[in-house]
């Protein structure tokens, strides 16, 4: 996929709470999702998500947005346990899409001057 040189692409991501054999012990049930949209977290109405799983999840989400090498575990491996290691849950990460952004639409850092001639 060729793109312009200020543009790139991310993975839209779908995060899901599923259930192991062991018992969940923090506020999350089965089925709770969110997405996570180029920079913006969306939550279903009504649905909160707890603090500490969502700061642990949190440092994996951009690496799982970007377009990694079919043998890298970032492509591979899908469900993170919760950080509560009394908590059974699992958060499945689905790539459920993608989106191309401008540089000039998500900073006010000029893009290099080589890096715009590039692709001229």
């Amino acid at each position: 996929m060729s793109h312009p040189a200020d543009t790139f692409t991310l993975y839209d991501l779908r995060i899901e709470v599923i259930a192991t054999d062991r018992p969940m012990v923090c506020a999350h049930r089965a089925g709770d999702w969110f997405e996570l949209h180029g920079e913006m977290l969306r939550f279903p109405d009504g649905q909160g998500f707890p603090l500490y799983p969502l700061a642990a999840l949190l440092p994996i989400l951009p690496a799982k947005q970007r377009p990694t090498h079919p043998a890298d575990w970032m492509t591979t491996d899908a469900e993170i346990a919760c950080p509560d290691p009394h908590c059974g849950a699992r958060f499945r990460i689905t790539r459920t899409g993608t989106r191309t952004f401008r540089h000039d639409e998500v900073t006010l850092v000029p893009m290099p001057t080589s890096a715009r001639e590039a692709d001229a």
